[in-house]
């Protein structure tokens, strides 16, 4: 068996555990077996961005609520047409996009503004604004209390924002209706009943990619509130990554406990088993995420990274931290290709394509569309193309769009290794773009390790599932008996002296 369960056996599957994923592009709700580990069936929806201004990305909450609200009808249909049983699901775990920052009426239950999404940078004249004020302008003066920098990626910067900019949401708060929440805690607020008693939390991982909850109480931090200026009234209750929250209230999952919440790239980390210091994955989506599980040692990075809570299973369960790095631009320098060049037609062109080349002829593209996160944190940056010639194509440029994934992937995999003093001896890997052979070799090339990309491709769904399956009081899943994922591996086929030159290029 690949997992084990100690729960009850119900069904021919065993006990099920659902999990929704609502990410930057797509919210999914996904079944899985506590036994197996195996999927069973799942729903997509696709969600919109909205652009309103340059460098601005927003979403509808009611949107994303309604999606998630879509999936779950829809796989629990598919479920009933595989003969499984729904009631068989003992608990659902919520895994979502980080930072993206929502505000809503408590008495009408109404959004207030629409999410302001991680990827949006209109903060940046916030945090000017604020590092004038900061003792040297320095972009890590509260990084000691919340591991992050100043900079507008983080949720505090943005709900500032809609505090300073949007009337509505002054009055709101002024007459103390105001809740924020990332968009675990939307969902949670509505599925637990919304304006009927409606859970108002957020768990651990979440909260460390406000920049306002302290990394080491694990609790909302007066001092960082006080920074930007926040009233704690608006902040949500802030729990552990897995217990029982509560209990949906309505639709074809009546009463079914939700018991594991995790930021995506936390879910991820533990779905992919890295649940021991030192092991690490990248996740190659919109953007790239690289987490380096350090135990539960708090590192402070000097190389320009991230301190964050990887996970917490348990209120009385030991923190686990992690370093982080943030590639801003991945998966959407693909799309832009897409999209905006016209230069394939679809995302999955880009590989037969790159790989028409032996390589990029000499161009280089930083995709900085938005900015540069880590080890950088620079959001005046903006992207470039260089090296162009009579000689260059498309194709070159596809492929050094895969190239710039890479090397920015070799940066943070570098600022670990000096942070940490350990060298990583294999880099784990998910996402949509893993499916991507030639970038899978690129990316083992460039950074100079074994690169495994497992076989079972939801390893994000699957690290919300554990982390609700192995909640007190529905232990169903049991995370002492886990094995390894098997995996693809890509072995690194440059000469040390040519992956060097390479990479200084």
């Amino acid at each position: 068996m690949w997992l084990s369960s100690n729960g009850p056996i119900s069904g021919k599957h065993g006990p099920l555990v659902g999990a929704v994923d609502q990410g930057t592009s797509s919210t999914r709700f996904l079944v899985f077996s506590a036994v197996t580990g195996e999927v069973l069936t799942y729903h997509q929806e696709e969600v919109i961005q909205i652009y309103p201004k340059e460098s601005w990305v927003e979403q509808d909450p009611s949107a994303l609520l309604k999606s998630v609200l879509i999936c779950i009808e829809k796989t629990v249909e598919n479920l009933r047409t595989l003969e499984i049983d729904p009631a068989d699901i003992k608990a659902i775990g919520i895994t979502n996009q980080r930072e993206t920052t929502i505000v809503w009426d408590k008495t009408t239950g109404n959004p207030l503004y629409n999410a302001i999404v991680w990827l949006d940078s209109r903060t940046a004249s916030t945090v000017e604004a604020i590092l004038k004020e900061t003792p040297g302008q320095n972009k890590d003066y509260v990084k000691d209390l919340c591991g992050l920098p100043i900079t507008t990626y983080f949720s505090a910067l943005k709900l500032r924002w809609l505090l300073d900019n949007i009337k509505e949401v002054q009055e709101v708060a002024q007459k103390g209706n105001l809740l924020f929440g990332t968009v675990d805690t939307w969902l949670l607020w509505n599925l637990t009943g919304g304006l009927d008693g409606g859970l108002h939390v957020t768990d651990v991982t979440n909260a460390s990619r406000t920049m306002l909850m302290n990394i080491s109480t694990l609790q909302w931090d007066p001092n960082l509130c006080k920074f930007f200026k926040i009233p704690l009234s608006v902040l949500p209750e802030i729990r552990s990554s897995s217990e029982v929250y509560g209990y949906i209230t309505k639709g074809p999952l009546l009463g079914v406990p939700i018991s594991g919440v995790l930021g995506d790239q936390q879910a991820a980390l533990v779905g992919q088993m890295c649940m021991s210091r030192g092991q690490a994955k990248n996740t190659y989506g919109t953007g790239c995420f690289l987490l380096y599980n350090t135990g539960t040692q708090i590192v402070q990075s000097e190389h320009g990274l991230l301190t964050t809570v990887a996970y917490k299973f348990g209120k009385t369960a030991p923190t686990v931290y992690a370093l982080e790095g943030s590639v801003a631009i991945a998966g959407a320098a693909v799309r832009w290709l897409r999209d905006n060049l016209n230069i394939i037609q679809s995302s999955a062109d880009i590989e037969p394509l790159a790989k028409s080349v032996k390589d990029s002829g000499g161009v280089y593209f930083v995709p900085a569309f938005s900015g540069l996160y880590a080890p950088y944190w620079r959001s005046d940056a903006r992207g470039t193309i260089c090296g162009l010639t009579q000689s260059s194509t498309g194709a070159h440029l596809a492929r050094a769009v895969l190239e710039a994934v890479c090397f920015q992937t070799r940066e943070i995999l570098d600022s670990m290794q000096k942070d940490s003093g350990i060298s990583l001896n294999k880099l784990q890997v998910d996402g949509g773009m893993t499916c991507n052979n030639t970038l899978m070799q690129l990316q083992a090339d460039i950074a100079g390790v074994p690169v495994a990309r497992p076989s079972m491709t939801e390893t994000t769904a699957l690290g919300a599932a554990m982390a609700a399956g192995a909640a007190e009081g529905i232990a169903v899943w049991d995370l002492t008996k886990l094995s390894p994922l098997t995996t693809d591996d890509f072995t690194p086929t440059l000469l040390p002296e040519e992956r060097e030159q390479s990479y200084e290029r």
